[in-house]
């Protein structure tokens, strides 16, 4: 990324009449990851795109419409309502367990539509026999049946059915129960990238999780194994024939947050951006004695220049201008951050300064709207969805 890039992409904002703190995405980066991605994820594992990684209908809208996916999974009832009705057409997996109170709440509230879609085209997470007792019993007051998977534990350690034989218990029980139907498994597994070499580093551990998933896999019948789910951003181009699985979820990868620069997504680009005015620039001062402020700049612990922005405290980390940084001393501000400047900066109020968010949940949800940029301007804004 370039000073080229960022200088035209703050005159695109402004004269598109963006003064504020923005959320941008540039669509352009964001089609070549999606086409990317579809260019290495194994031929017989559909996609499966995931919604709070991506917290945008017309985002989610142009995800799904370029890779021709029609999965998603989903973590959150209130996304899920409005993806439910957004798309008639999705089929939709639960990557975490719902309190089984909260999914009785969903469907006993929702109007005819809205519940025919969460008995028909949602598929809810079991991943101890308490829970599966509890959706039964759901299923039977509300007179349904409904889909689950069973989240499975393949090495991540954050829940899950934990061995083979355990979920064989929990799928025999399943069966007696008329009123639920068994649609296959979810196994998360972000852990592979950071497992360390003296831990066979993570392409042992990725064979190892291929045979962990096999061993679930064989415990369900074909007709119990329409999702066999697994991968994630950091490794769905990790896996080749030899996967089980034919669900493979991806969401962070399409605009590549800073936390998801791993060896598996090389060749990818950043597509998401926090844009935001420059309020002041000025000489670096603390409060209290002149001297406190030479003091801790000799000992290189306070810059001499400094700038603050519109707004702050974002899960994010500056990149332009070069040389901009936070400051510990000072700490964050979700109104007027404090940034460090290098000696040599230009920069001048109402500049633009850009970060680049750490992740893309909750970050793209924070500012209402996204601008959409591509081809040197801003060409759409998109909405994006409530929090809550």
């Amino acid at each position: 990324m370039t000073e080229r890039y960022f200088n035209a992409l703050s005159a695109a904002l402004k004269s598109a009449g963006f003064f504020r703190p923005t959320l941008v995405i540039d669509r352009n980066r964001l089609d070549n990851n999606i086409d990317r991605m579809m260019r290495g994820i194994p031929s017989h594992a559909a996609l499966r795109v995931v919604d709070k990684s991506l917290p945008s209908v017309p985002l989610l809208r142009h995800v799904l419409s370029r890779t021709g996916a029609s999965r998603i999974m989903t973590f959150h009832l209130p996304i899920t309502r409005a993806v439910l009705n957004a798309f008639t057409d999705v089929d939709l997996l639960f990557g975490k367990p719902m309190p089984a109170a909260a999914a009785e709440q969903a469907l006993a509230q929702a109007e005819p539509a809205l519940r025919t879609a969460l008995e028909h085209r949602t598929v809810w997470l079991i991943d101890t026999p308490e829970r599966l007792s509890a959706y039964a019993s759901v299923a039977e007051r509300q007179d349904i049946t409904l889909r689950i998977a069973f989240e499975v534990d393949v090495g991540v350690c954050r829940g899950g059915v934990g061995t083979p034989e355990a979920l064989e218990g929990l799928v025999k029980a399943a069966r007696a129960h008329p009123r639920l139907r068994v649609e296959g498994l979810m196994a998360y597994e972000a852990h592979i990238a950071e497992i360390p070499a003296l831990a066979g580093g993570p392409q042992a551990e990725q064979r190892r999780v291929v045979e962990r998933f096999a061993r679930f896999a064989a415990c369900l019948k074909p007709e119990e194994s329409r999702i066999l789910n697994t991968g994630g951003s950091k490794t769905a181009l990790l896996y080749d024939a030899a996967l089980r699985g034919n669900d493979l979820s991806v969401g962070s990868a399409f605009v590549l947050p800073s936390d998801f620069d791993t060896p598996g997504l090389q060749g990818f680009e950043p597509a998401a951006f926090i844009a935001t005015p420059v309020l002041k620039v000025t000489d670096a001062k603390v409060p209290g004695p002149p001297v406190l402020t030479r003091i801790l700049s000799r000992a290189g612990l306070f810059p001499r220049r400094c700038c603050y922005i519109y707004g702050g405290a974002w899960m994010a980390r500056p990149i332009h201008p070069p040389g901009i940084r936070e400051n510990r001393i000072w700490g964050r501000s979700s109104n007027q951050q404090f940034m460090e400047l290098p000696a040599e900066a230009h920069l001048q109020p109402d500049d633009m300064v850009f970060l680049r968010p750490t992740q893309s949940e909750a970050v793209l949800q924070q500012f209402g709207e996204i601008a959409v940029y591509a081809d040197g301007q801003i060409v759409d804004t998109w909405a994006a969805l409530p929090t809550g």
